[in-house]
């Protein structure tokens, strides 16, 4: 192991002794931020460490180690608010940001909005969320995994070359602190897994991936197994053709149904909202999808790919409904929107953590035996998604199903329909729930979208 990377390691070593070094950095700005006239303050400290991999046809392509460090400060005067960070934490460093943060705050107008949230909605609990395991894995032996994975891939019937496989592990050492007295502490871990292939020749050639996070190390997929995955998928794909232009069920896989909730949580977001710019103004309280629909956030789940005891303001987070019985229960708010909605924070400062889609009870290929005839999703490109309209038009590849069996591979195409439509058209949930994000969806079957093929 390089003496840099073995010297970065050895600083990961403490995780306490880092973390009380952040808690006192940010309670020290605290004091200094009141002392310059700051009626109010919030500090975030962050430590963040990585190591990455990639391999391309057994050689090394890149090794990268990280260590990185953030240091952010807001700091309110009444209601005139000012921000400025750094990635430094020398005390010359964060002594210029105070100085910034607070010039800025006194050069802006007040904002009715502006300021912390509310006292009352501080995380008083820090529960364990197991979010630290720490992978003793140097770069030699993230090559070899790497390596391992690439090559279980390459040994495939029908896999001609490869864009490469690569291992990652990163850790985060954060500390959020406000003048509530509000301190919170967060350590967490992510380690990913990933390969792509090519099958094929000249111009029949397809590509296709596979990849695999996880706090723990031990949670990822084993690596021959994940380039096999990669492998089966590339060579599902030669021959693929375009299909005739019509109106079609469609099946969206698991992983490609990750983008509606995307563009659902978008819609819901109260930036979107108190701005005017959303689909789903005012739609709080009105079924939106099929009564047998819910999206629950579950921010505490162990080992979770999002989890977190407390949003990016400290307020604390909580399971809560999103979408019930087809039903939009709340919007995502942080305390500003809330505050220009007239209503209260939802705890999603930073965005939502662990939203489920729930799943239902058919396996893949009782989804696909629903589908009957009609176009299986598996890749999207393109942005094609208006959230302010709704309208929805996307390039997309997936296979072309009849009478629930795959016939054959499918590729340039674009769907096509609108939000509102497609979310009430939701026919059936599957049970093959992909939970490798934040975004946590099965498969989804919509009625009807029109496709264009040649």
């Amino acid at each position: 192991m390089p003496q840099t990377l073995r010297a970065a390691a050895a600083a990961d070593c403490d995780p306490a002794a880092e973390l009380d070094r952040l808690a006192q950095i940010t309670e020290d700005v605290l004091r200094r931020s009141r002392a310059a006239g700051a009626s109010a303050a919030e500090v975030q400290a962050s430590i963040e460490t990585g190591l990455h991999v990639n391999v391309r046809l057994g050689e090394v392509e890149t090794v990268e180690h990280t260590r990185d460090r953030g240091f952010g400060l807001t700091v309110y005067f009444g209601q005139r608010k000012g921000s400025a960070s750094t990635a430094d934490l020398r005390p010359e460093s964060i002594a210029a940001t105070l100085e910034h943060a607070c010039a800025i705050a006194r050069h802006t107008e007040p904002d009715p909005a502006a300021g912390l949230a509310d006292a009352a909605q501080m995380a008083t609990d820090h529960p364990s969320l197991d979010l630290w395991h720490p992978w003793d894995v140097d770069a030699e032996a993230a090559i070899t995994l790497a390596g391992r994975c690439e090559a279980a891939g390459m040994r495939e019937t029908g896999i001609r070359n490869s864009e490469g496989a690569g291992v990652a592990s990163g850790s985060t050492l954060s500390v959020y602190a406000n003048s509530h007295g509000f301190l919170g502490r967060e350590q967490a871990t992510q380690h990913s897994l990933s390969c792509s292939l090519i099958a094929g020749e000249g111009e029949a050639m397809q590509r296709d991936h596979w990849w695999d996070c996880a706090r723990a190390a031990e949670d990822l997929m084993d690596a021959a197994a994940l380039g096999r995955r990669a492998a089966e998928r590339a060579r599902a794909r030669l021959g693929a053709r375009s299909i005739a232009t019509g109106t079609c069920r469609v099946l969206f896989s698991a992983e490609a149904a990750r983008s509606l909730l995307g563009h659902l949580v978008a819609a819901v977001s109260g930036g979107a909202l108190y701005r005017r710019a959303s689909f789903l103004l005012d739609q709080q309280g009105q079924r939106i999808f099929p009564a047998h629909v819910d999206i629950i956030e579950r921010p505490r789940l162990p080992r979770g790919p999002a989890s977190a005891a407390f949003d990016a303001e400290g307020v604390a987070t909580r399971e809560q409904p999103l979408i019930e019985h087809g039903v939009l229960t709340r919007y995502v708010l942080g305390s500003y929107s809330a505050r220009k909605l007239g209503l209260a924070s939802t705890g999603n400062a930073g965005g939502v953590r662990n939203l489920v889609l729930e799943p239902g009870p058919s396996d893949f290929a009782q989804m696909l035996e629903a589908l009957g005839t009609g176009l299986l999703v598996t890749e999207l490109m393109g942005q094609g998604v208006n959230i302010v309209t709704g309208d929805y038009s996307r390039g997309a590849a997936g296979f072309r199903v009849e009478h629930g069996r795959i016939v054959h591979p499918v590729e340039e195409v674009t769907i096509a329909s609108d939000l509102r439509t497609m979310f009430a058209g939701i026919e059936a949930v599957g049970s093959d729930l992909d939970a490798r994000s934040g975004l946590m969806t099965p498969s989804v079957l919509i009625g009807a979208m029109t496709v264009a093929g040649h």
